[in-house]
């Protein structure tokens, strides 16, 4: 593991001036905000997290560099487990429901609402962290609450966006990238034709294929379920997104249907695809390669294209820290949480995801990451434009539900490989939404 030095100097730092204080981490827990509630480390308090894989080795190093701060500061131990972006949740949900296992999870979406009544409830540090930094993004804060209870702390959004071959859209005949769908299936075809494909995941990725899924159905103006939690999804709206879906995958490399988060990363950085939608770890696994010069200088990003509905909607990974109930330590877990927030740390850990990860608190909207590269221009208003999964309804277990078993992923891949036609796919994911929404 490689530790930036620069960062671990900003830990030290920021412990010097807690220690200057007078609340020095041994003791308790040190905020330069007064109204911060105190959260001393339980006696022989060591912790285990359960992470996703980093995409971004400079948001690994920096989040690694931070706790190790923690840990010097506190002498709790910090073991950080990590799984691949499909394995957290299901370890995750047996961790929960037979009470033993990682302390904490850094979880997606709303998988907290899966098991709300195994986690701790920590409204006092999601309340105190949002009034220290400006408030939480509406979007995220959503993924962590029930009501006025923070059953979660909101950790970041994981922006995705169109990354394609400048060179390959312009030799395909096209000078600018089209802003509507419209004008994308027939960027789209002209790229398949010069054997520069697209290719975007229709297999059971928590990411991409989420990601993509949901673009698809809200750009045409569909929805799972209406305000009241009524299924809303066999509709003229997710007709016409299935029938979308179809004519783009005809533009595709073939096998995109058992795609997971992995899959575009590799397929684009080997040259079988030139455009697809991805977070911004795309362009740096292409930088850090001196043999993929060339098309890390080619990389451009974008927003996805609007749709039907007439503006923006995309959905962008989202990411929470939630305490297990099982934990013996439930303060010295509040207390990491807290140290990791800690705007010096918290702004080490953004720039070192390199526009990665998005901030959750509005306070911290404006590091410089965002505006060192044009490249991160696509991706720095994921945390406040992000559209919930749960859409049009309330979140809660049943947008968790169907969210999980990748509902609206499996309705487009069955209609666009042939399996289902394109009603029966949409009867078939009106079924499987109907047993969450009861």
């Amino acid at each position: 593991m490689t530790i930036n030095r620069r960062t671990l100097m900003q830990g030290a730092a920021g412990i010097a001036a807690g220690a200057a204080l007078g609340s020095p981490f041994g003791a308790g827990r040190a905020f330069a905000a007064g109204s911060m509630p105190q959260f001393k480390p339980e006696e022989g308090a060591s912790l285990r997290l359960l992470r996703w894989v980093p995409f971004v080795s400079g948001e690994e190093a920096a989040f690694n560099a931070n706790t190790k701060a923690f840990t010097e500061a506190t002498g709790v131990e910090v073991r950080i487990d990590q799984e691949s972006w499909e394995d957290v949740r299901p370890k995750a949900a047996v961790a929960a429901n037979v009470g033993s296992g990682p302390d904490m999870v850094m979880s997606w979406f709303d998988d907290p609402f899966q098991y709300p009544d195994k986690l701790v409830d920590v409204t006092d540090l999601g309340n105190a962290l949002g009034e220290a930094n400006g408030g939480w993004y509406d979007g995220l804060k959503g993924y962590a609450t029930q009501g006025d209870k923070f059953i979660a702390i909101p950790l970041c959004a994981i922006g995705n966006a169109i990354c394609y071959r400048d060179s390959h859209m312009k030799a395909a005949g096209f000078s600018e990238f089209p802003k509507d769908t419209d004008g994308f299936l027939e960027l789209c075809k002209a790229m398949k034709d010069k054997g520069t494909p697209a290719g975007f995941p229709h297999g059971k990725a928590v990411g991409d294929g989420n990601n993509y899924a949901h673009w698809l159905l809200w750009s045409h103006g569909g929805m799972t379920v209406d305000e009241n939690g009524k299924p809303a999804i066999n509709s003229p709206e997710t007709k016409a997104a299935v029938e979308y879906a179809k004519k783009l995958y005809a533009t595709f490399i073939p096998g995109t249907e058992s795609w997971l988060d992995i899959n575009n990363n590799r397929a684009f950085l080997a040259g079988q695809i030139s455009l697809t939608a991805n977070g911004v770890s795309l362009y740096y696994a292409a930088k850090k390669d001196p043999a993929m010069a060339e098309i890390a200088e080619d990389i451009r990003t974008t927003n996805l294209p609007i749709g039907p509905v007439g503006k923006s909607v995309e959905l962008h990974q989202t990411s929470t820290i939630n305490i297990f109930k099982h934990t013996k330590y439930p303060e010295a877990a509040k207390a990491w949480i807290a140290f990791m927030f800690q705007p010096e740390k918290f702004n080490a850990w953004l720039e070192g995801a390199s526009a990665y990860c998005c901030q959750p608190l509005k306070a911290f909207a404006d590091n410089p990451v965002w505006s060192s590269n044009p490249v991160h221009k696509a991706y720095a208003n994921a945390s406040a434009s992000l559209r919930p999964n749960g859409y049009a309804g309330p979140l809660g277990p049943a947008s968790a539900g169907v969210m999980a078993d990748y509902v609206l992923v499996d309705m487009f891949a069955e209609a666009v490989t042939g399996q289902r036609s394109t009603e029966d796919a949409i009867a078939n994911a009106e079924r499987r939404i109907k047993r969450y929404y009861r």
